[in-house]
């Protein structure tokens, strides 16, 4: 084993030997990937292999066809026979709940290339003959699908990374990992140590134990999963001699079930309610290939399901039961990329769909070490989107959950139960006693909307039980005033005398004066869209940030990957440390200034002025900004404050008609000025100028700030896309992010974001359409639950398209 190496990957499963071989793909031949145990000895040999390019997240399912493309590759490459069985596959609804659903996933695949099409039940039973067609109401048929060989694919891609130049070392354990001075790792195996500039944790089933070696707490959780062999079938042989094909796979949603033909027989798997997680402290070194005991009592509801959705079953009898763990984050999404404070330490666990999804997070993953960059969408994937706040007991709670409802409807406006409430803010008992219904955002309690006694939340595809209130809130915000808190999102405070030097070259924006703000954009080196904040100067060595919530610690890895090694600059990420309110409407200047003596007058205190003020007793700091794109104000206080701010804002707000609004009102607000938001409008794929945000961005100052170049280049070759708003003739529901956008009869954009405009009384749609057609005013349509509705490009905003009353 050789002492050094560029990196060195620990776990030989199918995404452990996916990042090894792609490392060496791009170029990185000095790599190693060490093994406890034998190549596949965790998840990977009992999985069931099953694979498919479909996802609920269109840019996980960019990876997942990757993933099946590469395929052909690694066999040839390797000279590795991978037991491809590419059958196709049905996904089947019993319900029109989740008929609407698979609309929907349709509807995604028409601009990611897909080639699925609805099926009847008929049509279904016709391509799966197994199937009871009276049981199902719809299925989706997908001809890219099939399964392979768990063992003979992992050893194809360790075959090519090794022809390509890696090492892989088996029977060696990693037990200890240790950063040098210089950044560098000690990888301490039982077979001796090897210095790494990169370590991945590809740990599998041991990923934590891996985490745990650095002082970190990855938030995954194995969970044992079961599936069953059946005897030979005579319904199998009899299809596949009248076809010459297998038999199709077959996702059982109301079931909880997958199905794939094994040899002559078939293959039953179940995400069953009663699930079981599996050591959930820690994992024995010394598990390998070894099964749990099966249960059969636990997966019998969904099995009685199964015999009756496929009654061929009844007659055949169980010749194996599988049950092995797999590993899970709370959301069932892989955890991947860098980890902030670890430099050169790598994440590729939790993938549980592994022959689905390795190959992408492969490639991403190996783009990242290499290029600094995924080069891909990855925040449904990044290990970032989790704090230290997904805990231990945290993550068995929501991958419990998750698991239980891997098959289940997850409706638009359905808030999970599992693990909450975890964060709240000194107002939540508050909020709660005026109707809040809330929501957990990384991990925080806010309040969506606000319900009247005996209202709440009935989850549907369409408008539901909070249409009319949401409505309500919001145009009360237009009419006369609304209070908010606004404690979720993501608050820096950056100090040093080296503070505005490096915010000059981190932002793309101007630096403002002291005591103003801006709103400034952060760019990749490619140019691409990193971040866009709420920039303010307080002094001239004091600057304070609010972006996203959900991205504070993504933004936190590339701030503190940046900043000097001389102490000038210091970053602060505040979370709940710091809490705030907002008010907004033509009578929150009214309201405020019967609080306070600072003179908020029109031309005292400007739009985007910021001053340390006091509201009542309370020390605040006060902004003129709203994102509601009204006249308003941002007031940031110590949590302490915050709850007598709050009744004193509402009793102050009372005669001028204040009304509590949440963040589905914020919505509908924001969406009738065209502001878009992080993780769907601006994400790491798209331009300043693509993104409209190209006129906060400062090309001319003289900091030669990240991306710089590449904005230069934007700018003058136009990109190649044009965030548009638009105008659907929507009738019971709204579209809510990833519908195809359709112009003279053909997909050429997809909407990132969208809802009922209440207070201009409108279906509005935000999404990405060629820039060549993107001022097009007719030909526009908008695919919403199978239906295409007719939509008109909105060119300037709905509501104070001038923004007089936000400045005024």
């Amino acid at each position: 084993m050789k002492s050094h190496a560029k990196a060195v990957v620990i776990g030989g499963g199918v995404v452990g030997c996916s990042v090894l071989y792609h490392l060496t793909k791009f170029g990185w031949t000095d790599v190693v990937l060490l093994e406890r145990s034998q190549l596949t000895s965790g998840s990977t040999w009992h999985a069931a292999g099953g694979m498919h390019t479909i996802n609920g997240d269109p840019n996980v399912a960019k990876l997942q066809q990757y993933t099946i493309q590469l395929y052909k590759e690694i066999e040839e490459l390797s000279g590795q026979d991978i037991g491809l069985h590419m059958t196709g596959g049905i996904m089947l609804a019993a319900t029109e709940a989740r008929f609407d659903w698979l609309k929907g996933i349709l509807a995604k695949g028409r601009y990611l290339g897909l080639e699925a099409e609805l099926v009847t039940p008929a049509e279904a039973a016709e391509l799966m003959p197994l199937i009871d067609p009276s049981q199902f109401v719809g299925a989706l048929y997908d001809p890219v699908e099939g399964h392979l060989d768990p063992s003979g694919t992992t050893h194809a891609y360790a075959k090519a990374a090794r022809k390509n130049g890696a090492e892989i070392h088996i029977e060696t354990r990693v037990e200890d990992l240790v950063q040098k001075p210089d950044g560098t790792w000690r990888v301490i195996t039982d077979k001796g140590e090897i210095v790494a500039e990169h370590v991945v944790n590809a740990g599998g089933l041991w990923a934590r134990e891996v985490g745990r070696m650095v002082g970190l707490e990855l938030p995954l959780l194995a969970m044992e999963h079961m599936y069953l062999l059946t005897d030979d079938m005579p319904e199998v042989a009899a299809h596949n001699a009248a076809t010459a094909k297998e038999m199709l796979h077959a996702v059982d949603f109301d079931g909880e079930l997958y199905l794939r033909q094994e040899r002559k027989g078939m293959l039953m798997g179940t995400y069953e309610k009663a699930c079981v997680p599996w050591s959930e402290i820690d994992t024995p070194w010394d598990f390998g290939h070894e099964l749990l005991a099966p249960d059969l009592d636990r997966i019998a509801p969904s099995l009685e399901v199964g015999f009756r959705h496929f009654p061929a079953f009844q007659n055949a009898g169980i010749k194996q039961i599988i049950n092995g763990p797999f590993t899970f984050a709370p959301d069932g999404n892989p955890l991947v990329g860098p980890v902030a404070g670890l430099p050169g330490y790598w994440c590729a666990c939790a993938v549980m769909a592994g022959f689905s999804q390795g190959g992408g997070v492969g490639l991403a993953l190996a783009n990242w070490m290499i290029e600094g960059d995924p080069g891909f969408d990855v925040f449904a994937m990044d290990v970032a989107r989790y704090g230290n706040w997904a805990t231990l007991a945290y993550t068995n709670a929501k991958v419990r959950e998750n698991y239980s409802r891997r098959f289940s409807i997850r409706y638009p406006n359905e808030e999970l139960p599992a693990a909450r409430p975890l964060k709240t803010t000194p107002i939540y008992d508050l909020m709660l006693s005026k109707g809040a219904q809330m929501g957990a955002s990384w991990g925080l309690e806010q309040p969506l909307w606000f319900a009247p006694e005996g209202v709440s939340d009935s989850f549907s595809w369409r408008r539901s039980t909070d249409f009319e209130h949401v409505g309500a809130e919001a145009r009360a915000v237009r009419e006369a005033a609304g209070l908010m808190e606004i404690s979720g999102f993501a608050k820096y405070t950056v100090e040093g005398f080296g503070a505005r030097d490096w915010l000059d070259t981190m932002l793309a924006g101007r630096i403002p004066a002291e005591g103003r703000m801006t709103l400034a954009p952060m760019l990749k080196e490619d140019g691409k869209l990193i971040g866009d904040f709420t920039l303010a100067n307080l002094s001239a060595e004091r600057y304070f940030i609010a972006g996203s919530g959900i991205a504070e610690e993504y933004h936190m890895r590339w701030f503190e990957a940046d900043l000097p090694d001389d102490g000038s600059v210091t970053v602060v990420p505040h979370g709940v440390g710091i809490t705030g309110l907002s008010v907004a409407g033509p009578k929150s200047r009214e309201i405020l200034q019967g609080l306070t003596r600072t003179d908020l007058s029109a031309d005292a205190f400007k739009f985007m002025d910021i001053a340390e003020a006091e509201i009542g007793m309370a020390p605040v700091i006060l902004s003129r900004i709203s994102y509601t794109g009204d006249l308003g104000y941002e007031i940031w206080c110590a949590p302490e404050y915050l709850r007598y701010l709050f009744q004193a804002i509402l009793e102050a707000g009372e005669p001028h008609g204040l009304k509590l609004f949440g963040l589905r009102a914020l919505n509908a607000l924001r969406l009738e000025k065209g502001y878009g938001s992080w993780a769907r409008e601006y994400r790491p794929v798209y331009g300043p100028l693509e993104a409209g945000l190209d006129r906060f961005v400062a090309l001319k100052k003289e900091a030669d700030f990240i991306g710089k170049a590449a904005a230069l280049g934007e700018k003058e070759d136009g990109g190649a896309l044009r965030l548009r708003t638009f105008v659907v003739e929507a009738k019971d529901a709204d579209v809510i992010g990833d519908e195809p956008i359709w112009f003279n009869g053909e997909v050429n954009g997809w909407v990132t974001s969208g809802g009922y405009a209440h207070a201009s009384n409108v279906s509005v749609a935000m999404g990405y359409v060629p820039k060549e057609i993107a001022n097009e005013e007719t030909g526009w349509e908008i695919e919403l639950l199978g239906a295409r509705l007719a939509a008109q490009l909105q060119k300037r905003p709905l509501f104070d398209p001038d923004g007089a009353r936000m400045r005024g």
